[in-house]
């Protein structure tokens, strides 16, 4: 019996399995990074054709998610994965957890939207699509940095996500003034705060996904991140 010809079969179906699981983490980061990137364009464009497509693909990212624990679990299980391999399995597991978060916010400023667009649009819209914009960059740089393990480049995200919580705060005052100004914005106005708050909660997800991609590389945790305290501002959880 050739049991090199044993061991290399079992290699190789191992590196087959760690390889389906990095693909379905990338074919999930790039349906929630598109999925984002048209609840903000939905948003500005105060299109419901679009936002309503958002909300109705939300489903697929549950899918993949799922696809993800069960190719996870399945390497955990069968192969007794250790060290670097073993930090990456838990960390495309934690990492699909967040992408698959980051999908929900982006359904719910589509469901925002489909509202906002009964009514006249504020000027303050623009503000939230460029904070949107922002956070979208952010998407773009974490995923990129987890399908490469680049831990540095997770590092400059997770630097970053202080700037996110300021700006969401400077929207929030901003966005209470048009309340007061006007009752008749209030509607609009508060799912208007909901759909910044919703994005400053996805700039805090990349950060998570960072924090994983830190681990993965590194076998150790980042400190405690900065954050702008806006509770005092606002309880929108």
């Amino acid at each position: 019996m050739n049991t090199t010809v044993g061991s290399d079969h079992i290699v190789t179906a191992y590196d087959q399995d760690l390889d389906e699981l990095y693909r379905l983490v990338s074919q999930m980061s790039g349906l929630v990074e598109t999925q984002f990137a048209n609840s903000l364009k939905a948003v500005d464009a105060r299109d419901e054709e679009l936002a309503l497509k958002v909300k109705q693909r939300d489903k697929e990212i549950d899918q993949l998610e799922a696809d993800v624990d069960a190719a996870a679990i399945r390497l955990i299980a069968l192969r007794q994965p250790m060290a670097d391999d073993l930090r990456f399995i838990i960390s495309a597991m934690k990492a699909a957890s967040d992408i698959e978060r980051i999908g929900d916010y982006a359904k719910n400023i589509g469901k925002r939207t489909l509202v906002m667009s009964q009514f006249p649009a504020m000027p303050v819209m623009k503000s939230v699509v460029r904070m949107g914009q922002s956070v979208q960059t952010q998407l773009r740089d974490i995923f990129d940095a987890f399908l490469a393990g680049d831990e540095e480049k997770a590092v400059q995200v997770w630097e970053k996500d202080e700037d996110i919580d300021a700006h969401y705060t400077s929207l929030f005052r901003e966005i209470l003034t048009y309340m007061m100004e006007d009752p008749r914005n209030i509607t609009a106005a508060s799912h208007l705060m909901f759909v910044a708050k919703n994005i400053e909660r996805v700039g805090d997800l990349a950060t998570n996904i960072a924090e994983s991609i830190y681990f993965t590389k590194t076998g150790e945790s980042l400190a405690d991140r900065p954050k702008a305290d806006a509770s005092k501002y606002e309880s929108l959880d």
